[in-house]
């Protein structure tokens, strides 16, 4: 590629952002990030109080890219105020004999040397980790921990790579000039520009698609992503109780999806999610840009994430936290909310060209990894 080529990006979250970075870093002099909102997106999938760093995976190629990743944010200075150091408990309830997540995830993670210790049952994990005060996952508890883990400020990391590309000499378009809604290509199916929803034209000579979940409403994705809400809630806590669960650990139940982030100190509260099936949308009339049957959110960003979610997700939420932390269970939530994510069937990323056309490289299809 010609470094004095025109890389227009579509996408202000983590891939787009980082994408933005490197390319300016190996000297791309003109590149352009295009959103509906100037990031941190704040209905972006990128955005919020917390993300999981871990780099226990079943899947050794995963596993190296984020143990790499996860060193990087441990040791790097400038991660100092967005990584928070916390240890990482994988467990669930093993009923059948098959080899379990966490049979192949330590046995990568044993491959590779990399630490981590069994917890036998519940009672092993609570002496481990005293503040647990539930009956944790049943029955037959199987679980291991590592130390070597922890979570990042999100939105403030989107902020920081957002200012990293400035400094670079990366522009940015947002608002309706910057919300893409299509593509002019030429006879040969190679896109000349993006159209956008404020009736401008974006002319680029490589372009990046990295919407996450708004990507299947740009362009065919033929059955190999599905956009999903997943459902997040956080609990208000009082300066004592911060204090007094700072030491709980990131807490996740592969059988549930259910897991938990330690209490954060600036908001007060303690998070949790449910990474499952999600739900799925159907968009409006206008919204629909390829079909009209296709999963996708909003089109048009809200200030904030609204405050909902369906009663059976906040179900499953209040059920989750009953298994580690009863006492807490029944307290009304701050706020519940939804993610969206971009699901893959074997829930991999996409990282490739489009078949469609020519000069369009898809990168996303996080799946809530």
């Amino acid at each position: 590629m010609d470094k004095d080529s025109k890389v227009v990006i579509i996408g202000a979250g983590v891939f787009g952002l980082s994408t933005a970075v490197q390319l300016a870093i190996e000297g791309f002099k003109n590149v352009v990030v295009v959103d509906r909102h100037m990031p941190p997106v704040p209905d972006g999938s990128s955005c919020d109080i917390s993300r999981v760093i871990r780099f226990d995976y079943a899947d050794e190629d995963y596993l190296n890219v984020s143990h790499e990743a996860y060193l990087k944010w441990s040791k790097d200075p400038k991660f100092k105020d967005i990584f928070h150091p916390s240890s990482y408990i994988l467990t669930g309830s093993m009923t059948g004999g098959d080899e379990s997540w966490i049979d192949r995830t330590t046995r990568q993670l044993s491959n590779k040397g990399l630490a981590w210790t069994k917890l036998d049952d519940a009672a092993t994990a609570k002496r481990a980790f005293p503040i647990l005060s539930g009956k944790l996952a049943e029955p037959g508890f199987k679980g291991y921990y590592n130390d070597a883990a922890g979570w990042a400020d999100a939105t403030k990391a989107i902020i920081q790579l957002r200012d990293e590309c400035l400094e670079l000499g990366v522009s940015f378009i947002s608002g309706p000039a910057g919300t893409v809604v299509g593509f002019d290509t030429d006879s040969a199916n190679k896109i000349r520009s993006v159209q956008t929803l404020g009736s401008m034209s974006i002319q680029g000579d490589h372009f990046v698609l990295a919407a996450g979940a708004w990507s299947s409403n740009l362009v065919p994705m033929y059955n190999s992503t599905l956009a999903t809400a997943q459902v997040i809630a956080y609990t208000p806590l009082s300066d004592t109780e911060v204090q007094r669960y700072k030491k709980l650990p990131i807490y996740a139940n592969f059988n549930t999806g259910w897991f938990n982030f330690p209490p954060h100190a600036d908001t007060k509260t303690l998070k949790m999610a449910v990474h499952g099936w999600g739900y799925t949308r159907t968009p409006s009339e206008g919204e629909a840009l390829i079909e009209a049957n296709i999963s996708t959110p909003r089109v048009y960003p809200s200030r904030e994430r609204p405050n909902f979610c369906p009663s059976e997700g906040e179900e499953r939420l209040r059920n989750g936290l009953r298994e580690i932390l009863p006492e807490l269970a029944d307290r009304p939530f701050e706020k519940v909310t939804m993610c969206w994510y971009t699901d893959t069937p074997s829930g991999d990323f996409i990282m490739d060209y489009h078949p469609d056309y020519q000069n369009l490289f898809v990168g996303g299809a996080g799946s809530g990894q």
